[in-house]
């Protein structure tokens, strides 16, 4: 029995250190948006930019207009009013009269088979007459020359496609914890994109940036048509199509406003975790598990006396060494890093809450529209 004591805490201390060293390797493997160290040459990059909006009316006006302050680029802003019932349509309005640039598009009515923000997109897409279309959320803000850095890196790497991760902004400690450890667990996609890794993909529903030449050949959203996670998925689909993309870190030139505290990013998880997961529930109950197994086993290591038990302790507490670069670099400070390893157990508790309420409710609730389980089951986008 102590033998196997024994190699079982062993094998929890080396998949922690395996963990750290892999999350640190992936940090270093996604850089900084490149600045622009000069203004563009030639005629200025046409972008679209498109947004899906559902009553927005306390922050689509500021979105809006940090939208139409970027600078060198043809800029084009979509507004896809999705169903608004709380005034966002007359907000946009007013301000399409003070810009042309900004065209607003209203859905009154979802058509079957789609997911709302999912067919709002393929709205704004497909009335897109930019190079470059931009999708983005309706919570975002932008500095004034990041699209335009983003189209210049995008060039300069050969890539249909890049995704930046955003800054955080209004976060309390616990958000800053739980979201270290969340995003740590994506910077391993966007590292497998950066290595033009077979079969790596990558999305960010923030700032997904593509070239309108690649997307019209996916057949734009029309195939993530029931996606939940159909930024992650269209990175999939231009993966899947040998296109390359690229990820970068934007840090406070992109800010988002999700999840403030830890309990708000489980609920704003809710309905995507199990579906990054394809809807697996023995998938699911496996990622539970065996993290549950990894985090108790390096707690309760030490209490059992052995030198086995001290390693796992160690080994999970390295976890705060790849956390602290991100919170360092978020200007955040070493605390969300050093609570990181204790925090852990929010990825297994938010796996499970997505897994639990979908099968509870038999689907997923989303912009007031359900969506049944075995239909996003149907419509999800796979490797063939």
């Amino acid at each position: 029995m102590a033998l196997a004591l024994d190699v079982l805490l062993w094998l929890i201390a080396g998949a922690w250190l395996w963990t750290s060293v892999k999350w640190a390797l992936d940090l270093l493997a996604v850089p900084l948006l490149p600045a622009l160290d000069e203004p563009p040459a030639g005629p200025l990059p046409r972008v679209s930019v498109i947004v899906a909006a559902r009553d927005e009316a306390e922050r689509i006006e500021t979105t809006v207009q940090r939208l139409l302050g970027q600078r060198d680029v043809d800029l084009e802003l979509i507004v896809v009013d999705d169903r608004s019932v709380d005034g966002t349509g007359e907000i946009l309005a007013r301000l399409s009269r003070d810009d042309a640039r900004l065209r607003v598009l209203r859905v009154d009515a979802l058509p079957d088979g789609w997911i709302g923000k999912c067919h709002a997109l393929q709205t704004g897409g497909a009335a897109a007459g930019g190079d470059w279309i931009l999708f983005t959320d309706a919570d975002m803000w932008l500095a004034p020359d990041l699209i335009a850095r983003a189209v210049r890196a995008a060039e300069a790497e050969r890539a249909d496609h890049v995704s930046l991760f955003p800054h955080q902004r209004e976060v309390r400690l616990s958000g800053r914890v739980a979201g270290l450890l969340f995003s740590m667990l994506l910077f391993g996609n966007a590292a497998g994109v950066n290595r033009d890794r077979k079969r790596a993909f990558f999305g960010v529903g923030a700032f997904n940036l593509v070239r309108s030449e690649a997307y019209r050949a996916l057949g734009g959203h029309e195939p993530l048509r029931l996606e939940i996670c159909d930024d992650i998925k269209l990175g999939l689909l231009l993966s899947r199509a040998g296109r390359r993309s690229r990820a970068y870190v934007a840090g406070h030139d992109l800010e988002a406003a999700w999840a403030r505290t830890a309990a708000e990013l489980v609920a704003a998880l809710e309905k995507n975790m199990f579906a990054m997961l394809g809807f697996s529930v023995p998938l699911a109950l496996a990622a539970v598990t065996l993290n549950l197994v990894l985090w108790g086993g390096a707690v309760l290591g030490p209490l059992t006396g052995r030198p086995a038990g001290f390693a796992a302790a160690l080994a999970w507490l390295t976890l705060a060494l790849p956390a602290s670069r991100i919170s360092v670099a978020a200007g955040w400070g070493w605390p969300p890093a050093l609570l990181a390893p204790f925090g852990f157990p929010v990825l297994p508790l938010v796996v499970f809450r997505s897994m639990w309420t979908t099968l509870r409710h038999g689907g997923v609730r989303w912009r007031d529209t359900f969506y049944p389980l075995e239909v996003l089951r149907r419509g999800r986008v796979r490797w063939p």
